[in-house]
């Protein structure tokens, strides 16, 4: 029976020939000093790519804040929620797209997130001179982002290292049931702040808006924000009554 050590060698070797066999004259070295560090070495470039992102999910965060930032909200576009079908987010918590909704949609070659152009291997730079990809709709970066302002749980552990292990509110040791919190909440966002620049709103979802608390101090703060709604919907019903 073939030692899995070897089956592994032997996998790697063909997909770094496979990877090197297509590998451009320019392409981004740090994305193919990963691929080469992976356990499994991905044999296509655009795979390489995709796990590079993937690897680095705040680097691809802040990217698509920059790239966000250079687009700039459409004329007239305004954050609304509720129509799926329009490509609208059907709750609040989901980060703001405007190039992701029907009316604004930029088409094949350009990132329904940040309204920029693909490139080649969904590059967010065109290294090649080889223009836009018109198969494309996304950056491989502005995916990994996507998910992590969706999903910002998923790289609870990424976050507890960046804060040194210790919860934001107490600066006690986080426990295992620690989770990520948005320092400012985000009904609080959509009822304050929504009126701010779509790419300003994008900070809310991303590492600038987010910390990692024990649970217990978790709760305590969701208890909190709850009792300040009602009061404001207490305080906001008796004015409509006077």
């Amino acid at each position: 029976m073939s030692n899995w050590r070897d089956e592994k060698a032997k996998a790697n070797a063909l997909a770094l020939a496979r990877l090197t066999k297509r590998l451009p004259e320019v392409f981004p070295q740090a994305v193919l000093i990963h691929a080469k560090a992976r356990s499994y070495v991905p044999s296509t470039l655009r795979v390489a790519v995709d796990s590079y992102w993937r690897a680095h999910p705040l680097r691809a965060e802040r990217l698509a804040r920059v790239l966000a930032a250079r687009s700039g909200s459409p004329a007239g576009w305004q954050w609304h929620v509720g129509d799926p079908e329009a490509g609208l987010p059907a709750t609040f918590r989901t980060p703001p797209a405007p190039y992701r909704e029907t009316a604004h949609q930029r088409g094949p070659g350009f990132c329904c997130v940040c309204g920029q152009p693909v490139y080649r291997f969904g590059w967010h730079a065109d290294l090649w001179d080889a223009g836009i990809n018109k198969n494309a709709t996304w950056h491989s970066a502005c995916v990994t982002a996507w998910q992590f302002w969706n999903a910002p749980s998923g790289q609870t552990k990424l976050l507890r290292r960046l804060q040194g292990r210790r919860c934001r509110e107490t600066n006690r040791q986080l426990w295992r049931t620690a989770e990520v919190d948005h320092l400012v909440p985000l009904f609080q966002v959509w009822r304050q702040h929504r009126d701010r620049a779509w790419p300003e709103l994008l900070g809310y979802w991303g590492l600038p808006n987010l910390q990692v608390i024990n649970r217990e101090v978790h709760v305590a703060k969701c208890a909190a924000e709850a009792r300040g709604r009602r009061t404001a919907r207490i305080a906001a019903a008796q004015d409509a009554a006077v």
